[in-house]
């Protein structure tokens, strides 16, 4: 895949023509990109899910070309009793434990942010057409996403409410949530459309849900203009490459990247450095915002959510292959694993050259909620100077969904992890971990995470 900064007038012939639409799939530059508006009738004898009150599940039509859009081999991802955190939430607005609230400009919006836990400054907005909801996106009227540790809500004004959480036993699930004024708020399950794109079995073999971060260039009415300059992003990515088809704010110094940017003509690929605008504190100047909480689309957060669902995909990964049969897997649990502690560990993460910095509010709601150690360090410290964070090892290792990886995943894991925090994996991967480093590392764990402390000096 030709990287975005490459694309020039040589390579005109393969930008996708204006007008014409997406591929839904290549077109997936936000966290899901494929709600369903509409449900569809639950295949003959399926279980059905817990009965709650607002809760509409729904599933894909039968005659399905993908084996595995709704079902998987190992985990019953139809069929399970979902307990993750929006699956709470419906429990308690079923038992009257709590309420949302309608707003005439934002309907249940800022109410269900409330509920979950999800901090208002953790906006950001994404303008690229990749949403069953395209018709209502745009460089004028962007999606908002909000999140903490293991929901993300998506706003369209006029849309229902996009909802992908994680639930610690089957990965990514999605919901909406209908936007008209009601006495009681329905929630619908989305057990299959999502799927669609975000079901991995048909891109990588995997047959694993997973959430979807990218970035690619993005026209006037938020149209992907270019397939071969879409790329998922992760840790790795130059920050030149990342957030096309996002707004960005705050600052970064001298560095650059995709954010902000709106491709109006074919000439404009030959004159990308002209196009970008960076290092701005708000978007007043760049797209309304009075539809939203903040005038904001915060540069830190973006480089978390984006951190945090790649290592969410992989934790999902290998709980997925922990559960299936040796011989079925699509790789040994080993190399999963492995997968998981580099990304955790930030192996081969690109390292800033500027000093990066967002909005105060939502660095310090995200640092509140760390577990200090008895000098008060937590894997949730910001650096921003040269990296993502302080002490590199994911702040994700406190999560649901890693406690409730099996025993086995997590031994082959914390083996690993061992093997780098004390030294004995001396090799040139590990180098950007400083000694200092590995030492903080496992006295933070030492301090609040017993059954990982307990793994690391086994």
């Amino acid at each position: 895949m030709v990287s975005p900064d490459r694309t020039s007038l040589k390579s005109r012939s393969r930008v996708v023509a204006f007008g014409v639409a997406a591929v839904a799939v290549l077109g997936a530059t936000v966290v899901w990109s494929a709600f369903g508006t509409r449900g569809v009738t639950r295949p003959a004898g399926a279980p059905p899910q817990p009965e709650l009150v607002g809760y509409a599940p729904t599933a894909p039509a039968t005659g399905s070309m993908l084996r595995y859009e709704t079902e998987y081999p190992a985990i019953p991802y139809l069929t399970g009793r979902r307990t993750d955190r929006v699956a709470a939430l419906i429990g308690r607005l079923e038992s009257g434990d709590t309420k949302l609230d309608y707003h005439r400009e934002r309907g249940y919006l800022d109410s269900l942010l409330a509920a979950l836990e999800i901090d208002p400054a953790s906006q950001t907005l994404v303008y690229s057409q990749t949403s069953l909801q395209s018709r209502l996106i745009g460089p004028r009227t962007p999606r908002a996403i909000y999140f903490n540790d293991d929901v993300y809500v998506g706003y369209v004004k006029g849309a229902p409410l996009e909802i992908a959480s994680l639930d610690p036993s089957l990965g990514p699930v999605f919901y909406l949530l209908d936007q008209a004024q009601a006495p009681a708020p329905t929630f619908t399950a989305e057990l299959g459309t999502c799927l669609s794109c975000h079901d991995s079995y048909s891109l990588t073999g995997g047959g694993v849900p997973r959430f979807i971060v990218g970035s690619g260039y993005t026209g006037t009415t938020g149209m992907l203009v270019s397939h071969e300059g879409w790329i998922l992003i992760s840790d790795r990515t130059p920050l030149k490459s990342r957030w096309g088809g996002w707004y960005v704010t705050g600052l970064h110094g001298s560095q650059v990247h995709l954010g902000n940017m709106v491709i109006k003509t074919l000439y404009d690929f030959d004159r990308l450095e002209e196009l970008r605008i960076g290092n701005v504190d708000t978007l007043d100047a760049l797209v309304d915002v009075k539809p939203f909480p903040t005038n904001t689309s915060d540069i830190v957060a973006l480089l978390v959510l984006q951190h945090q669902a790649d290592v969410q995909n992989l934790i999902t990964r290998l709980h997925y292959d922990a559960r299936t049969a040796a011989d079925k897997r699509a790789e040994p649990l080993e190399e999963t694993a492995e997968r998981l502690l580099r990304m955790m560990l930030f192996v081969d993460a690109v390292e800033y050259t500027d000093a990066i910095s967002g909005r105060r509010e939502f660095v310090e709601q995200f640092a509140s909620r760390g577990v200090r150690d008895a000098q008060g360090r937590s894997l949730r410290d910001f650096d921003l100077t040269r990296r993502l964070f302080r002490y590199p090892l994911s702040y994700v290792i406190y999560s649901p969904a890693f406690d409730a990886l099996p025993n086995d995943a997590k031994g082959i894991f914390y083996r690993r992890l061992n093997e780098v925090l004390t030294g004995a994996d001396t090799g040139e991967d590990f180098a950007h971990l400083s000694a200092a480093d590995r030492t903080a590392i496992l006295e933070i764990l030492r301090d609040t995470k017993p059954d990982a402390a307990a793994g690391v000096t086994n």
